[in-house]
């Protein structure tokens, strides 16, 4: 009778258990799912919030590039204005307006080169050896001045061969 008790009650447990174990296993299955839904969307979030942040990106290179435009565009202008003043002006007020910054240039160029002098003399005098006097005295605001003028002289000049 034991057998017989035991067998059905195992046989009932047992039935049961593969009776559930289909609801159990789409239970995970459904669990698996909805965490890899909500993987994807968050995937689709950072996507989202990644393509903001390039769109924005490109809309101020755009901004960016219209100013540049913008700023040529006046500085082209500019020039062309001065060019036609001076042409309008005539001979030596042309050769006077046309002089005053190569001129000033030079004076301020030969003025700064003095004073430097002068200090790489000073520095010599009191017993600093003139390799280290001159190479002391000359600085990355130096670099600056110098590269500066350099560039405002040579952009100017190409930009006037080409007519802008």
């Amino acid at each position: 009778m034991f057998e017989l008790l035991s067998g059905g009650i195992f046989g009932s447990l047992l039935g049961g258990i593969f009776r559930l174990a289909p609801e159990v296993l789409k239970f995970l299955d459904k669990k698996n799912e909805r965490g890899h839904e909500l993987e994807m969307f968050n995937r689709q979030c950072e996507l989202e919030a990644q393509r903001g942040q390039q769109k924005m990106a490109e809309i101020g290179a755009q901004h960016e590039a219209t100013v540049d435009a913008g700023v040529m565009d006046a500085f082209n202008n500019a020039i062309n204005q001065q060019t036609e003043m001076v042409k309008a002006a005539g001979g030596f007020a042309a050769s006077l307006s046309a002089s005053v910054r190569p001129v000033l240039t030079y004076y301020l160029l030969a003025m700064y080169g003095a004073i430097k002098t002068a200090f790489i003399l000073m520095a010599y005098q009191q017993g600093t050896p003139f390799a280290e006097s001159l190479t002391k005295s000359w600085t990355v605001d130096d670099m600056a001045l110098l590269s500066g003028t350099i560039n405002y002289w040579m952009i100017d000049r190409s930009l006037m061969k080409r007519g802008l």
